[in-house]
């Protein structure tokens, strides 16, 4: 009995080995390029103290032997045994060329006993196509991933990126935690689709996204995603100008699929706390235009505190592809005559009442010189009033120089009348006094007399007739 027990112990072992080899289920490993693939490997209890290592294809010799238990380290791969039926060995830095077929082993005497393991390395990339997605800073955006039945409830997150290894250990969010912060996941089972949506976007969130659908056995599932973020900066800014008093339009442009929502203009500097305008004044009229996709809102009576910055638009959220921006200023309606007045030249003094030119030399119509009068009017006033105060000036100054004159010759026939009157008195003496005068001063006497005959100034006249006088007074007293 014993001897045929021993005689069949190697078939025994050989049923055991093979009914080991073939109940262990094979191993299967999926991994990312770059990435690190961990070996799991169990064993039946009894095998603790032997020595355990990983072998690639058919383990047939040494050189297929990757790393044992007696080491440590080797290379890039690592091993190690936690003696309770369970040994693990790491492949690190993964290379495509790593794919493939390997062993988990336990030496024994005789066969050893192996667990086949297959190992799958992919690129760490995603995906073959990417969604675009575009949103508007301080909007929100959304973007959907659907799944397979199988996977309705496997653990569904989104992460930044476009590398599948990196994106479960950076996870924004998962399907256990519905908000995180500005994020928010929503798993419509119904439909198997779930989504992701990010409120109050800003130029930093532009970028690339992942949606995953983890699953035990195989590499996760992914989608991609590109989210471009539109700034404030690329709102379309309008200018207007209106005069006060006078009416004012604002051409407001919208998304066609925007047909049904509520049109408004609202005005202030910042977009998120502005006044909505027709909801507060009377004078905002507000005219939707379904057929070319716009609105009108009409300022019947524009003051001066309507000027600053208006927002039109027609969804809520303030989408900044759906809102033009309008900078209206109020301008008073004499402002705008003074322009026109500073191009005006009068051509000359003669062609005043016929023509008028301005700087380009073409004729200016008549119906432009309504407003100018009211500053023309004033020159005119002021140059006739400096011409009529030259003119009082100077005959002020004619009518004192006449007067000296009439004084100056009053005084001149006074002292004439005086002079021929006492010609008169000694003219019968004359001789007398001429003979009995010495002959020089008789010859000074008769040159003054025909001084006073040839000089027809009535200054000389009057020298003469002193010197006369004189000219007798010698004689009397000589």
């Amino acid at each position: 009995m014993r001897m045929w027990s021993l005689e069949n112990l190697p078939f025994t072992l050989c049923i055991a080995l093979i009914c080991v080899r073939s109940a262990a289920a094979l191993i299967h490993v999926f991994e990312y390029e770059g990435r690190q693939a961990v070996v799991y490997c169990p064993y039946i209890q009894g095998y603790e103290d032997y020595e355990k290592y990983l072998c690639k294809k058919e383990c047939g010799n040494d050189y297929d032997v990757l790393i044992k238990t007696t080491e440590a380290n080797k290379h890039k791969y690592s091993i190690k045994d936690d003696r309770k039926g369970l040994f693990t060995a790491t492949i690190s830095d993964l290379s495509l060329t790593d794919a493939g077929k390997y062993w988990c082993g336990v030496t024994r005497t005789g066969k050893d006993i192996y667990s086949e393991v297959q190992l799958d390395v992919v690129e760490d990339s995603c995906c073959d196509t990417t969604s675009t997605v575009q949103g508007n800073e301080e909007s929100s955006a959304s973007f959907s991933c659907t799944y397979e039945p199988e996977n309705k409830d496997s653990e569904k997150y989104f992460c930044r990126g476009n590398q599948p290894s990196r994106c479960l250990q950076n996870t924004l969010i998962t399907s256990p935690n519905q908000q995180n912060g500005r994020f928010r996941l929503t798993d419509d089972k119904a439909s198997r689709r779930f989504t992701l949506t990010i409120t109050s976007l800003t130029k930093q969130d532009a970028g690339s996204y992942l949606c995953g659908v983890h699953r035990n056995t195989d590499l996760d599932l992914f989608e991609a995603f590109e989210l471009a973020v539109q700034g404030w900066c690329c709102v379309n800014t309008n200018k207007l100008k209106g005069i006060v008093g006078h009416p004012v339009t604002m051409h407001c442009p919208y998304p066609p699929q925007h047909r049904d929502n509520r049109k408004f203009l609202c005005k202030g500097y910042n977009r998120k706390n502005c006044r909505d305008m027709v909801k507060t004044q009377s004078r905002f009229t507000l005219q939707d235009d379904v057929s070319s996709s716009s609105f009108s809102v009409m300022i019947t009576e524009l003051k001066a505190e309507d000027s600053g910055t208006y927002w039109c638009g027609s969804d809520s959220q303030w989408n900044v592809g759906n809102y033009v921006k309008i900078q209206l200023s109020a301008a008073f309606e004499h402002q705008t005559t003074r322009t026109v007045v500073s191009t005006i030249t009068v051509v000359s003094t003669s062609t005043v009442g016929s023509q008028l030119t301005n700087t380009t030399g073409k004729p200016i119509n008549r119906m432009f010189l309504f407003h100018p009068v009211v500053y023309i009017i004033p020159a005119l006033l002021l140059t006739l009033t400096f011409a009529l105060v030259i003119v009082c000036k100077c005959r002020m100054d004619k009518r004192r120089g006449t007067r000296a004159n009439v004084n100056r010759d009053n005084t001149n026939e006074a002292a004439i009348e005086e002079v021929l009157g006492e010609a008169e008195i000694y003219a019968n003496q004359e001789l007398v006094f001429s003979k009995k005068l010495p002959t020089k001063q008789r010859r000074a006497c008769q040159r003054n007399e025909y001084a006073g005959e040839d000089q027809q100034d009535s200054v000389y006249r009057n020298i003469s007739a002193s010197e006369d006088i004189y000219c007798n007074d010698i004689y009397i007293n000589s």
